[in-house]
């Protein structure tokens, strides 16, 4: 077995996937196609499937070819290939965005019609690392320190990152080992887009002026970071459970009294577990809303605010009354 398959193993072991079908979001680039290849080696029998996903965005002249590339590749591997078409538009939070929110929309759609249960991506820990750096840039918190987690939810499947703790350098390696080919992306060298710019710019700036050793820096501090994070979670979801009842239809009620004594920090925590648990929009709220319900939660006085997503928040004596409020309200 290859260094680079066990290392995969050890970080996600192929008897947790046997059963289970299991969608590879493949674009056709070093790592996306090393993550398949070390699939593809260490797939065991049992009943799930191995498929992969590749969605052609249309943005580059080399799309196509891509979009071929991977088509073959899964056909020599014998691998069922499903292939997506996306008009990528920027809406305002620019074209990188749009693009991740297509890719991301393609692949759950993929999972659900195949019924799988896992997606895989080839995210790497040099990806944690510029994905670090980059929120730092552009102004973060402690969770968003904590860089890519290795699971998430997407949709009723769960999307799992399973190459985050190997370095890009160590796939061009098992590669080259394979003789395997894989897509240049022309993008990557594009400096009108942030994250290259912090990879091809930033990065080697800082390393050769600061610190030779950046990357595994910011791992350090994304591990930190999401140890931390994780602290603070288990606080927010011990008051969450003493403190709120959920069961009244679409409102949620927050006893005050017992959150009085706790850092603002926990308090605002508890509030963000809320928003998750409602499927409320967390994307519109930011430290100064978070602020403003500890306060909320601090303070007697008998009020009421609007959030965004038109959620109503009251005080009504010891607790605080959360529900959606009607566009007519």
């Amino acid at each position: 077995m290859h260094p680079l398959e066990a290392k995969l193993a050890a970080a996600w072991p192929p008897s947790d996937w046997a059963d289970v079908t299991v969608v590879a979001a493949v674009s056709g680039g070093c790592d996306s196609v090393a993550l398949l290849r070390a699939m593809t080696a260490l797939k065991t029998d049992g009943d799930g499937r191995l498929c992969v996903a590749h969605l052609n965005h249309h943005l580059r002249p080399d799309a196509d070819r891509d979009e071929r590339f991977v088509v073959e590749l899964c056909s020599r591997l014998g691998v069922a290939c499903q292939v997506g078409h996306a008009t990528v538009r920027d809406q305002g939070d620019g074209l990188e965005a749009a693009a991740r929110l297509a890719r991301y929309e393609f692949l759950e759609q993929t999972a659900a019609r195949l019924g799988a249960r896992l997606v895989a991506t080839a995210h790497t820990a040099d990806d944690q690392a510029e994905t670090i750096l980059h929120r730092i840039v552009r102004g973060t918190g402690l969770r968003g320190l904590s860089g890519m987690t290795r699971a998430r939810p997407l949709g009723h499947a769960t999307l799992l990152r399973p190459l985050l703790g190997i370095r890009r350098d160590e796939l061009a390696v098992y590669l080259d080992a394979l003789g395997q080919p894989y897509c240049r992306d022309s993008s990557n060298t594009d400096r009108r887009f942030t994250r290259n710019r912090l990879r091809l710019e930033a990065m080697p700036m800082l390393r050769e002026q600061f610190n030779p050793h950046l990357t595994d820096a910011l791992l350090r501090l994304g591990a930190l970071a999401a140890e931390s994070q994780q602290t603070i979670d288990r606080q927010a979801n011990h008051w969450l459970d003493r403190c709120t009842t959920f069961d009244l239809g679409d409102e949620v009620r927050l006893a005050v009294s017992p959150l009085i004594d706790q850092p603002p920090l926990v308090v605002r925590e508890v509030f963000r577990a809320i928003w998750r648990r409602q499927h409320w929009p967390l994307q519109a709220m930011g430290r100064r809303q978070w602020d403003e319900l500890a306060r909320m939660a601090d303070s007697p006085d008998p009020v009421k605010r609007i959030f965004p997503g038109n959620i109503a928040v009251e005080r009504v004596a010891d607790e605080l009354r959360l529900r959606p409020q009607c566009a007519s309200q």
